[in-house]
């Protein structure tokens, strides 16, 4: 059986034609999915649907696409209308964003996070399957009874949630098909692959059946490699939010993360946090080495429980080195 392995570009300067061939590269090779993410960047759905075009087997996932910036009714157009384009291959990843971004780029009140994501969950999974609105369970708002003036491709397209706390990750495994953590070390998938099956078990599901799909940083570069996991770690500690600082917190890394996010959180000093990235905190949240040493370690890692890793590409590189990394880290049979 073939090993699913997905890809995930970096939102930041993202080179649409480059990603482009990335993803025509990553169909040719049997990569299960290629996953695009949304910021304040380029629209999400758009950039799917040309690569759907262009595309004919790979699954095609948003990673992630936050539950405010659209009516929920209108998420479940997109899903419907690129699900039918791609001939069934989408994967609907998504998550509840944060604060600033939800009220300070797109003007929307942050109220009732989880809710709402459990909202649009259910929205989505009552129009694809061809009812109505008022019969989806959503509890925020009394809708009328609207159904979809088309015919969905699929009764059900995959949602996948990137979540972090336990109340989020426990609802996956009521209502959801996947987990996507981030930056969670992977010796603790355990503790959330419990929450989901508490979650399940409420639901009366089967919590083998929900996959956990992490985005996986490798970086196949040597010791220069080690040097790049340190920024990245350094970056999503002190320059991403309270999210992860407080994750790894809770992990075991408090004392390396309170050091970090402070010479990060200063500017005179921020060149000095990725050197306050210990090697133990590389070795949990990355997968850095030779290219041999990388390929046979993201098999051991999905001993731990994954099951389809979602490996970032490169960023501001030219395409041979995008390529190169493509190949060197295409799925096995």
């Amino acid at each position: 059986m073939t090993e699913r392995t997905g890809l995930l570009p970096f939102w930041k300067n993202y080179d649409r034609k480059l990603y482009l061939r990335a993803a025509i590269l990553a169909d040719e090779l049997g990569y299960d999915s290629f996953w695009i993410p949304e910021a304040w960047g380029y629209e999400i759905f758009s950039l799917l649907t040309e690569i759907a075009v262009h595309t004919k087997r790979i699954k095609l996932g948003t990673g992630i696409v936050n539950c405010f910036s659209r009516s929920p009714g209108l998420l479940a157009m997109n899903a419907a209308t690129v699900d039918d384009i791609s001939e069934g291959r989408l994967l609907l990843g998504m998550g509840t964003s944060a604060k600033r971004v939800i009220e300070g780029f797109h003007a929307r009140e942050f109220e009732k996070p989880l809710t709402q994501l459990r909202d649009v969950i259910r929205v989505t999974r009552a129009l694809l399957a061809g009812k109505r609105l008022d019969e989806s369970g959503a509890k925020l708002h009394d809708y009328r009874p609207f159904s979809l003036a088309m015919q969905p491709l699929r009764p059900g397209v995959p949602i996948y949630v990137a979540a972090l706390k336990q109340k989020s990750i426990t609802s996956i495994g009521e209502l959801a098909d996947g987990w996507i953590p981030t930056f969670w070390p992977y010796k603790k998938l355990n503790q959330g692959h419990a929450w989901i099956a508490d979650g399940a078990a409420k639901a009366g599901r089967d919590p083998s059946e929900i996959s956990t799909a992490p985005f996986t940083t490798v970086v196949p570069l040597g010791e220069a490699g080690i040097r790049e996991a340190r920024q990245i770690i350094s970056f999503y500690i002190g320059g991403m939010g309270d999210y992860y600082r407080e994750l790894l917190s809770g992990f075991g890394y408090a004392e390396e993360c309170k050091r970090v996010d402070e010479l990060y959180k200063d500017k005179k000093t921020r060149s000095q946090a990725a050197d306050a990235v210990s090697d133990a905190m590389i070795e949990a949240l990355t997968i850095v080495g030779d290219p041999k040493h990388c390929i046979e370690e993201l098999k051991h890692r999905r001993e731990y429980g994954i099951d389809l890793p979602i490996l970032t590409l490169p960023s501001n590189l030219p395409w041979e080195m995008v390529e190169l990394f493509i190949r060197t880290m295409a799925p096995s049979a």
